[in-house]
């Protein structure tokens, strides 16, 4: 039977790290150095949840969730924990969500887009991790 995960749990963040190590190369990355903090509002109990993410030269460097607002990074994304969890259970784009005021950037809009390919990358390999959401 497979592993479950409670979605954005310390153990979620590990799987996610273990899937995107093994499934992204540099050149798949496209070399990137760049980081991205996806801030979820109105999780289970009210609460803020983030869900970190950053690149060295194309390889993960550190994933993180925890409650709050997370590390510094050169993208925040804010948004609903309904819209997130779409996202990563790959029934919403996250360009879609972003075009439609379902989720806010912060960061470079120009770079942000020129990323939006590497996003969706990364968005289809969390979909592939079971998890309780």
């Amino acid at each position: 039977m497979e592993e479950m995960f409670d979605y954005l749990s310390p153990q979620w963040a590990i799987e996610v790290e273990r899937k995107l190590r093994l499934e992204l190369s540099p050149e798949k990355m496209n070399h990137v150095t760049s980081s991205m903090n996806n801030i979820y509002e109105n999780c289970k109990g009210g609460q803020r949840q983030f869900f970190y993410v950053s690149f060295k030269d194309g390889l993960i460097d550190e994933v993180k969730t925890g409650i709050g607002d997370g590390p510094k990074a050169e993208f925040i994304i804010n948004g609903e924990y309904e819209v997130f969890k779409q996202i990563s259970q790959a029934t919403l784009g996250a360009q879609r969500a972003l075009m439609t005021g379902q989720l806010r950037l912060k960061g470079n809009m120009v770079k942000a887009l020129k990323l939006a390919s590497l996003v969706d990358r990364i968005n289809k390999i969390i979909a592939t991790i079971p998890a309780n959401y």
